[in-house]
């Protein structure tokens, strides 16, 4: 794995210097669109509505529109913000592990402690295990401020992002709220003993996502009867190997992108030091590595017994 920003935990006077993984990883197949006709590979541009030139990802900005006029955001102007420079994951407050309702969870990530932050990293792990408390802290990685919960998962601390607390819509339901539904005590009964028959511990390896083990056993049926097409001579040279292509796929661009700049020297390493909750840029930060590639498929077999 490969960390993809660098920073420190915050409590206190305790400063803990750590590298961040992303934990989860997309075992899809990852899937091109082409023409049903001629089988030539489709891909997506960025073309601007005025001069309609397709447009590198380097040379483009953001924006925010608001009452029919639109602010122009640069990268600049959005590492000026202090948040974004920040280097802390800033403890907040420790609550019970069962107060932070699932619905609020987004990504996951590993937290490895830099050598010098060893002991100070197992210190507040071993204490979250024991008293049964989550930290809820504040972030920002790549261009967002973020609220997050860190918790113990066996020997490592896990960072999970929170979504906040205006981007949780409440449900409500018409059919629920004004219906009057009688549960009779048959029912209900019925209905708890359908509920312990099918109760067991969670094990997860016990699961498999079916149709990606289904969809993969249908390529490789077609690679094995012939049923396939020369990638190079109907979608063309690969973006590695058309070297003036205009049309790039996204993934490809955001490559090139950051190998340019790691040529150029703009991407400067840094440290974190115990007893700071603050690092100069490094070079495997979020902006340098701005898209998590996903890792080859898998093929993934059914636990049975």
């Amino acid at each position: 794995m490969r960390s993809i920003w660098k920073g420190a935990i915050s409590f206190g006077l305790v400063s803990v210097p750590v590298k961040v993984y992303s934990a989860t990883e997309d075992h899809d197949l990852k899937l091109h669109q082409v023409h049903d006709r001629d089988k030539g590979r489709i891909r997506y541009q960025r073309r601007c509505e005025v001069c309609g030139e397709v447009v590198e990802f380097a040379d483009i900005d953001k924006a925010y529109e608001e009452g029919g006029r639109t602010v122009v955001l640069t990268d600049e102007d959005l590492k000026s913000l202090p948040v974004e420079r920040s280097r802390e994951i800033e403890v907040v407050e420790f609550v019970p592990d069962d107060q932070i309702d699932p619905m609020y969870f987004e990504k996951s990530y590993y937290l490895e402690p830099e050598k010098i932050g060893a002991k100070p990293y197992q210190l507040l792990r071993e204490t979250l295990e024991r008293t049964e408390l989550t930290a809820v802290v504040k972030f920002a990685l790549r261009q967002k401020s973020r609220l997050g919960a860190l918790r113990v998962r066996g020997d490592v601390m896990v960072l999970q992002a929170l979504l906040w607390p205006d981007e949780v819509r409440e449900a409500a339901f018409p059919i629920i709220e004004d219906t009057e539904v009688k549960i009779s005590d048959k029912e209900l009964k019925m209905s708890s003993s359908l509920v312990e028959s099918l109760s067991a511990d969670f094990e997860p390896e016990q699961f498999a996502d079916e149709y990606q083990e289904q969809l993969r056993q249908l390529v490789e049926a077609k690679l094995a009867k012939g049923d396939a097409v020369d990638t190079e001579e109907t979608f063309g040279a690969t973006a590695e190997e058309g070297e003036g292509a205009e049309v790039l796929d996204l993934m490809e661009a955001l490559r090139r992108s950051v190998e340019s700049r790691r040529k150029s020297g703009g991407d400067k390493a840094g440290t974190v030091k115990a007893g700071t909750g603050r690092a100069k840029k490094p070079a495997d930060d979020a902006e340098a590595a701005p898209s998590e590639e996903k890792a080859p498929p898998k093929r993934r077999t059914r636990k049975t017994g």
